[in-house]
This record gives C-alpha cells, structure tokens and sequence, in this order.
C-alpha cells in the first residue's frame, strides 16, 4: 500500500479513532495529488490494480473531476487515454492483465460513479468528437449481464446528469442536452430501443432483475424518444404479457406498469394522444389493483390508472370534434370506477393530486345540463371518495376526545388536509345539488342506524359534510328550504346522535346547526329544537369541557340571529341555564373550574341581547336583570370585605373569582341600549349604575391587580357605550384610581378610555380632561424620549415596544383633543407647565418620526392649534404669548421646508404624499392666520437658508397667495424636487 493509498483510507476514516491532525495531514495530502498533471494517469492505473473501494471511489471521483475542470487544457493525447481507459473499465473492452480489478464486480455505488465518468466524456465528446460512443456501447452488449448492467447505468447517468428535466440545468446545459439528444435519435436510439426489447425477452425467465433495470432505464426515455419505437405491435404487447402474467417478479412487473405510464403521459397533440390512449386497452389491468394493497404492484398499477385517467381528462378538455369527445367520455367512463377504487384502498402516487383531479372533472360537467345517468353515478362515487377521505383514524378516538397533545396534532392535520375536499364537495354541490343532498341525508340516516362504537367517525364525517355543503348553498335556498333541505336541517336539530358524547361529533353538530339557523329563522316551529339542541347535553350541558365552551358561543351566535323571535321562550332559557350561571356567581367558583373564562362570558352576553329587547316587558326585565346583578353584586361585596384578610394562597382564587364577574356583567350589558336605559327604562340604567360604583370599590381594595385594573377598564368602556352622559358623575373617581398605580401597558388603555369619552361627548368632557391632563403629561413625558427612540442590537425589548404603543396611543390622544374642540385644556393653569414639553414633541415627531401616519398627525395638531390660538392677520393680544413666533420661525422652517427637503421624504410613497398635504394646509393656515409675518420669514429667511431662487420664491408667494390649493401643492412639490437638486447630502434638522 503506497502513501496515496493511505492517504485516501485515513482522510476517509469515518470510526473516529483517527487522530485529528493525521486526517488532516491526509487530506491535504490527497488534495495535492489532485493537482498533479499526472494526477489522471496515475487514479487509471490505481483503477485497474487496487481493490480498495474507498480507493477506487476517491480514483473515479478524480478522473472526473480532471475531466471536467481541465478538458479544455488536455493534450488529444490525454484525451485520447482518459476515452479508451474509461471504456475498458467499464467492461466494454477488456484490459489483458491477469491481474486487472473487475470494476463491474464491486459495490453499485463505484460502478454508478464509474458511469458518471463516462458520462462527463459524451458531456464534452459526443456526437462531435466521439461521434460513435452508443454504438461501440451497443456492440459490447453480448458479453453478458454484467456489461448490460453497466449499459444501464450510463443511461440512467447521462439522463440524471443531462437530460432529465426534474433538474435545475443551465442555458448551456440545455443546448448540449438538445443535442445529445437529437444526435441519439438520428444515430442510434431506435438501435437502443430494439436492444432493451431482445434483452427484456431473452433475460425475462432468467434474470428479472436485470430486465426490471432495463425497463427503469427504458422508462426514463420514453418522454423525449419517437413514441412509435414503444407504442407498436411488438413492444406493448410484450410490456402488458409482463405485467398481467403472474410468474413474473412484482419487481418486473411494476417496472412494465412504470413504462406504460410514461407512454400515457407522453406530451403530445391531443388527437394523437387520444388515439394512443385507446389503443393501450387499459381495462386489461383494472383486475390487480385489486390486490394487496401494501404490495409493489397494486402501487404500480394504481400510478398507472390515475395517470391514464388524468391525461385521459386533459385529453377531453382539449379535442375539437364529436367524434374525439365520445372517445375520451367512453374512455372516462371505462377508468372511472378503478380510480375511485384506488383513491378509496390503494397508497396514491404523491405525483397524482386526488382533489385536483376530481376538481378537473366536476369542473367538465359544470357546462352540462342535465347530467347523463352514468355522470350522476361518478358524483355519487366522488361523493363517497369525499366521505371516505375526510373521516378520522378511530385510532384517534380518545386522543381527539381529551385533546391531548396527539388530538391536536391530528385535529390540526386534518383540518389543513379537508380544506380542499371541502372546496371540491361546494363544487359538486352546485353541479349536483340533488344527488349531494340525497348523499349527505343517507349518510346520516347510515350513521345514525350503526353501532355507536363504531360510528363516532361516520357520524362526524357526515356532519362535517352537511356542514361544508353550506358554502355551495345560496341564503335564498337556506331560507326557502330549497331541494332536501327542509328535510335535511329539521332531520338534524331533532337527531341524538348515539355517540354525541363523543368532543368531535357534538362540536361539528352544533357548529352546523349555526351554520343552518337562516332556515330556522324563516321556519320558527323549529325553535325549541334548536334551543333544546343548545341547552341539553349536547350543548352547554355536555360532559366534554370544550364542546360546552364551544356551545356557549355558538348559542350567543344563534341568540343574535333570532332576537325578539325568542321573546317566548326567555323563561324556558333562564331556567335552563340557571345552573350554567350559578357557576359564575357561586362564592364556590374557582378558576380551575372553568379555566377560559369565556365561555362564561359568552353565557352572559346572551342572555343580554334576550332580557335587553323593548320587546321584553319593562316589569319583568328589571325581574331579569336584578336576579343576576344582585348575587353578582353580592358577592363582590363578600369578597372586598374580605380582601384584607386574605392569606397569599387564597389570593389568586379570588381574584380570578372577581375577574370572572366583571367579564359576567360586561357581557351582560352588551345587550342594553343606550336609548332604553336612559331614556325609555332609567331603572334599568339605575341597576348598571350601581353595578360601576360597586365595581369601582374593586380599585380601592386591590389598586395593584392588573388584570383587575384592565377588567374594571374594560368596564367602564362598555358603560360609557350603555349609560351615555349619565355615566359622567363616576368617570373622575375612576380615572383617579387608575391614575394612581397605572403601569407603561395601562396608560394605553387609559388614554383609550380618555379618546371614547372625548369622541362621544366632546367639549362636555372639558372640566374632567382639564383635571386629568396634568397627571397623565406628568406620567409620560419623562418615560418618552424626546428625540425619538434608539435602533439597533438589543433595543427591541419589550420594554421599548410598550413605549413605543405609548406614544404612538399619545399622539392620538392629542390628536382627539384638539380635533374636538378641546386645545383649551392645554392652557389651564395646571397643564402650562406641559406646553412647552409638548410643543417639542409634537414638533420633532412631525419632522422626524418614521411613521408618516403619525407624523401627518402631529401636523394636523399643529394646524387645529394654529387655527385655535391665532388672533388673526390683524394683531391683537396674543392668546398664548410666543405660539405665533414658534410656529412661524420653528415649525414653519424645519417641518414645511427642511423635513421635506430631507431626500427620505418620498414622493413615491402614497402616505408620504397625504402627510405633504397637510403640510401644504399647513402653509395655508399660517398665512391665513399670520399673514405677512409668515410669508415674509419664510421667504427672506427659511428659503434662503436653502439658496432658493429669487424668481422660484416670488412664484411661491403668489401661489400661497392664490385661491387654488392644489395648484400651490403641486408647484411647491416641483420646488423642493429643485431645491433638492442644489443640495449635496441630506438637511439635518434644526
């Protein structure tokens, strides 16, 4: 063994027991062999003696790699003994040394990189310099097995290295495959042909393996070769005598099965196509698919019948004549029931999309009216293939009834997994509305009659197929009950299910009679069976947590739709939930008993929209209401008297109990009307009043409980909805307190609560934001940076992310006051010490800041402002004393000229464009306001800090000064585009 042997052994160590540093000794070694001129000569002659496999690989791998990297540089000389060499050790001429290695006899891994090699030479050399090579191939075929082997294996190399198309190949990668290509077909392809033929019939009793490689090998051909060298009277029929005769190898066979179909799936004319199609007579094969179903053959055959019944359909879409389409419908009709068979029991071929076939072929009859018998039968076989595909694993059964970690997987995949089996059902629905219906109402009616230990995944499946049917239906058709359908939904409300105890069947039940409620809205006689559907244990009394969850929001759902036409029937519903809504306001109540709280929630929101409609008696809507609010009330009560006491391990229970009731109350109220508590039942609004006072105390006695801060915030949202202006006496004593302990993360929600008030009540609000404003400036202004935030590694923490909503909520609410009429809070004597700090802030976020939403904000205050606080172009007592000065000589000059200016104000940008406009306004207002005192600093001053042309500045006054603000807008664009041109680099803000 010589060093290179050695070499090559260590660097390909893979035990581990090598010393680091000799492998890498040993690599460097072996890489500068590679760059040896002699380098190919010497892996030649190692090829031919040296029987170490790790050898002769790094050998080969060489060879080609010199071949490749360095044909261009080879002598004709060395070209010349790499062709012949290469040649006799891939057996095709022997080498006359006794002691010569037999490549062919090794591992396929040397002999598939042997062919590789071989390949790279007919990559440079054919047809142009070894113009002979396939032939001079062909005639050393009858050395036997071995060599036929090897004949294999170049041809599958030069198809995975050259000319298969399911690789990424470059343009000139394309131009030598093409003409490849094109030589074999003149030279010598219909000789290959031929020889796959002899030796598939010489070698099929003998050695089937060998004769399986060569159809492989065929198979990958037959897409760019004369198709007539394969679709005759001799090849075809030896191909289906392989595959129908059972003494053949599963092996050989399915290799047949392999060349059939790349013969059908041959692109080409339709026509053509259509007649090849008919002349395969594929029903000789329908018979195996039938077999075993995990066997290599059904796998094959199966491929086989969805890839002729696929290209069959193509074929339909594309022929012109009548003749062409009667062929293709027979041939349809005759595949049909084998792909149905196969989509139902076989492994489908990833390549073969079962929906988007089927999705093809309903698209066909979507044209057709009516549907021929036969066609009506293939969408009852859709229809089952439907039922069949969407049903859950029972294995799952328990899995998906806990919801575990398994159920959820599962639940997940098959949702993303029907998606597009229930876009297909919509599409059969319209194309067949009867036969759907009918389908779905026997596969009830078959659920409903088996076993209920069986029938837990029938049932759902049927269900869920009623319940996708709705996106193919119309709201005229659910409501009028067109076809089945008035069979179909009361069939559904007054069913009980054996199995709907079962998670899966109960929720996709109630989920799909929500889904139908259009119908019971226009056929009330079947209202107590919905309600009764919703209030027993298949609803919100059912066993299973999250189905009853889930019932709770579907029954707020279905109380929305249907609103007074449940006036009746309100009693029968309180009574019933009665002991739902004990559960929220029992003092046993914990937060382990009903973790998600809001399924309680939903609960209350319903019985709300119930109990809040005029249409309810005034007597015993206060009825209604106390009997929840008073326990509810009550037991807020208990627990605040309580709240001192608390031990550490209590704590937390009754937080989340008083957390509970809040959501229970807010919930409650959604249902109530300003107009009825205020105006037409003010005892009601008494009732909600005495809720918030109750509900504030909750403040006092936990001022640090977030979640109750947030909860109690919430609240009072909802009250300033449902009380209007009578809310007011309570509004100050509840800032105050959440004023007093309020976080980053609260202050958000403060100010969003202040904007309500400020939108709904406008200037009334005055003396309470008058009061608050000072508090609020004093608590955020230190936090916020003035100059903007800092970027960059380790900045974006959430800390940052909850100044950022901070502010971004600040400018808003700055916003809302003085669109409202309300600048005049800025000026109280508590809030003075604000305006300068204020002013600052909103100046360099209108310059600066990266959002433009925001920045146009600010801009948009600064004109409310300007339009507030002027006295007009006339003089007079200034309002604010140094306003006028600050917006003309600060605002003026860095907002309306050097922040537009700046080359990353982009006129491209459509946000960029509304905040110019208001800049544009803003030059307007000012001069409005100021008059000459602006225009004439502008002018004499910001635009000469710029170097503007004297004449582009006389044009400026008189545009401002004109009537058209868009002919002003549009030149004062074109005079910042140039006075950009003048400058070099970016203006920094002043």
């Amino acid at each position: 063994m010589d060093d290179l042997e050695k070499a090559v052994l260590i660097s390909f160590d893979e035990t581990g027991t090598v010393d680091s540093a000799l492998k890498s000794q040993a690599v460097a070694f072996c890489q500068q062999m590679k760059e040896s001129p002699t380098v190919g000569r010497v892996c030649i002659e190692k090829l031919v003696f040296c029987k170490l496999v790790q050898v002769q690989f790094w050998c080969l791998q060489t060879v080609q790699e010199v071949i490749s990297g360095r044909y261009s540089l080879l002598s004709l000389e060395e070209k010349d003994f790499f062709r012949k060499s290469v040649f006799s050790l891939c057996g095709f001429d022997g080498i006359d040394d006794e002691n010569a290695v037999r490549l062919l006899e090794g591992p396929a891994f040397i002999k598939n990189k042997l062919a590789q090699v071989l390949v790279t030479l007919i990559y440079f050399e054919y047809p142009l310099v070894w113009s002979s090579v396939f032939v001079d191939l062909l005639s050393q075929l009858s050395k036997g097995a071995m060599v036929i082997d090897m004949f294999c294996r170049v041809l599958n190399a030069l198809d995975d290295e050259l000319i298969s198309l399911d690789y990424t190949r470059t343009a000139d990668e394309t131009v030598i495959a093409n003409r490849v290509k094109d030589a074999m077909r003149q030279q010598c392809i219909g000789q290959i042909v031929r020889v796959w033929y002899d030796i598939v019939c010489m070698y099929k009793n003998t050695d089937q393996e060998l004769c399986s490689g060569v159809l492989d090998t065929m198979r990958r051909y037959i897409s760019w070769i004369d198709i007539g060298l394969v679709m005759n009277d001799v090849f075809m029929p030896l191909l289906f005598e392989l595959i129908l005769v059972d003494g053949s190898s599963e092996q050989l066979r399915g290799a047949a099965c392999s060349c059939v179909l790349a013969v059908v799936s041959k692109r080409m004319e339709p026509q053509p196509k259509l007649n090849i199609l008919q002349g395969i007579q594929i029903g000789r094969v329908f018979g195996l698919v039938t077999g075993d179903s995990d066997s290599e053959l059904v796998s094959k055959v199966a491929a086989l019948i969805t890839g002729f019944a696929v290209e069959v359909l193509d074929c339909s879409k594309r022929v012109s004549t009548e003749d062409a389409k009667r062929v293709s419908t027979e041939l349809m009709n005759e595949v049909l029931p084998s792909v149905f068979y196969v989509m139902q029991n076989c492994e489908v071929d990833s390549t073969f999309s079962i929906v988007q076939f089927l999705s093809s072929y309903v698209a066909t009859m979507k044209s057709l009216s009516p549907l021929t018998e036969k066609q009506l039968v293939h969408v009852r076989q859709i229809l089952e293939v439907i039922r069949s595909q969407i049903r859950y694993d029972p294995a799952y059964r328990n899995n998906l009834d806990m919801l575990d970690k398994i159920g959820r997987e599962e639940e997940d995949r098959m949702f993303e997994f029907r998606k597009d089996l229930f876009v297909l059902l919509s599409s059969v629905g319209r194309a067949a509305p009867e036969v759907t219906q009918v389908f779905i109402r026997n596969a009830l009616n078959s659920a409903v009659a088996s076993s209920s230990d069986v029938n837990v995944e029938e049932v759902e499946a049927a269900l869920s197929l009623l319940h996708a049917l709705r996106e193919s239906l119309s709201d005229e058709s659910i409501r009028n009950g067109s076809g089945l359908l008035s069979e179909l939904v009361p069939m559904l409300i007054s069913t009980r299910f054996p199995c709907h105890s079962s998670r899966s069947v109960a929720l996709v039940y109630l989920e799909t009679i929500t889904r139908y409620m259009k119908f019971v809205m226009e056929n009330t006689q079947y209202i107590p069976m919905v309600l009764t559907a919703f209030l027993d244990d298949r609803g919100i009394h059912h066993q299973n947590l999250h189905v009853s969850r889930r019932a709770s929001y579907l029954f707020m759902r279905v109380v929305k739709l249907l609103k007074a036409k449940l006036v009746p029937f309100i009693e029968k519903i309180l009574q019933s939930l009665q002991d739902t809504v004990s559960q929220i306001t029992s003092m046993d109540f914990t937060s382990n008993q009903c973790s998600g709280a809001e399924d309680g929630s939903h609960i209350f929101e319903a019985i709300g929209i119930l109990i809040g409609m005029e249409d309810v008696p005034v007597e015993k809507q206060s009825e209604y209401l106390a009997s929840l609010l008073t326990p509810l009330c009550r037991q807020i009560e208990v627990l605040l008297m309580n709240a001192k006491i608390l031990n550490p391990e209590e704590s937390p229970a009754k937080v989340a109990n008083i957390q509970q009731i809040i959501m229970a109350i807010n919930a409650l109220s959604k249902g109530f009307s300003e107009r009825l508590v205020n105006a037409s039942r003010p005892a009601i609004g008494l009732m909600f009043k005495q809720t918030l006072d109750a509900l504030l105390q909750i403040l006092i006695a936990f001022p640090k409980i977030e979640p109750l801060r947030s909860k109690i915030t919430s609240f009072i949202h909802r009250m300033v909805d449902t009380l209007g202006a009578s809310v007011f006496p309570y509004i100050p004593k509840a800032l105050e307190q959440l004023l007093a302990e309020s976080e980053t993360k609260e202050m958000v929600g403060l100010l969003v609560l202040l904007n309500q008030l400020i939108c709904k009540f406008n200037t009334s609000v005055h003396g309470i934001l008058e009061e608050v404003f000072p508090t609020i400036a004093g608590r955020i202004f230190p936090i916020i940076p003035r100059n903007g935030f800092p970027s960059g590694p380790g900045t974006n923490t959430e800390e940052m992310r909850e100044l950022q909503e901070l502010q971004k909520t600040l400018y808003t609410f700055l916003h809302v006051i003085t669109t409202h009429g309300l600048s005049s809070v800025f000026l109280s004597t508590k809030s003075r010490a604000y305006l300068e700090p204020t002013m600052q802030l909103l100046l360099y976020t209108a310059c600066n800041h990266k959002d433009t939403v925001v920045r146009k904000a600010c801009v948009q205050i600064f004109i409310r402002l300007i339009k507030d606080w002027s006295v007009g172009p006339y003089g007079g007592e200034e309002k604010v004393p140094g306003f006028q000065s600050f917006v003309i000589e600060v605002f003026g000059t860095n907002c309306c000229l050097y922040s537009v200016l700046d080359k990353s104000f982009d006129f491209r940008d459509a946000n960029t464009l509304i905040l110019f406009g208001e800049i544009v306004v803003a030059q307007k207002v000012m001069y409005e306001k100021f008059g000459n005192d602006f225009l004439i600093h502008f002018v004499s001053k910001s635009f000469q800090s710029v170097h503007c042309p004297q004449d582009l500045a006389e044009q400026y006054c008189q545009k401002l000064q004109g009537a058209d603000i868009k002919a002003f807008r549009s030149f004062y664009q074109s005079l910042i585009e140039n006075l950009r041109g003048q400058q070099n680099g970016n203006l920094v803000f002043r």
